[in-house]
């Protein structure tokens, strides 16, 4: 397990550094209370990334589509949100298990607590612990 800790302000650097760690994994889990950062980390990667598209919190639509290039091949992030969904069958319907997995993608999953066994394994788990207004630690692990 590795940790990060990062303020607001500083918030690239981990970005950078969570994308240096994971980068070889396609499915990433993003866990913390409300109003712990997920969103924003996750935009900060895209940022870092060339994402140009406007990135915002799928909560609503479940899931975001960003294009970015990545040594010249075209990639896609799929943001998503399980925060509304009540468990996998609900998903499912949702077809929210289409997104993951996919060649050339990334798939970017904020709640996935609400339906953990759409998730194959290894995918890069990341808990960011909010410790005041301005301060975070992520801890990441490869889930196996």
């Amino acid at each position: 397990m590795h940790s990060i800790v990062y303020r607001l302000d500083n918030i690239n650097t981990a970005a950078v550094a969570l994308w240096q760690m994971g980068k070889d994994f396609s499915v990433w889990t993003f866990n913390g209370e409300m109003g712990a950062g997920k969103t924003t980390l996750i935009s900060t990667i895209c940022q870092y990334l060339g994402v140009e598209d406007a990135v915002s919190s799928p909560t609503y639509a479940l899931i975001n589509e960003y294009k970015f290039t990545l040594e010249g091949n075209p990639k896609t992030i799929y943001h998503a949100d399980w925060y509304r969904l009540k468990d996998a069958i609900d998903a499912r319907n949702a077809g929210i298990d289409e997104t993951l997995y996919q060649h050339h993608t990334y798939s970017f999953i904020e709640w996935s607590s609400v339906a953990p066994e759409l998730l194959s394994k290894p995918y890069l788990k990341i808990d960011i612990e909010l410790v005041n207004e301005n301060e975070r630690v992520l801890s990441c692990s490869i889930a196996n």
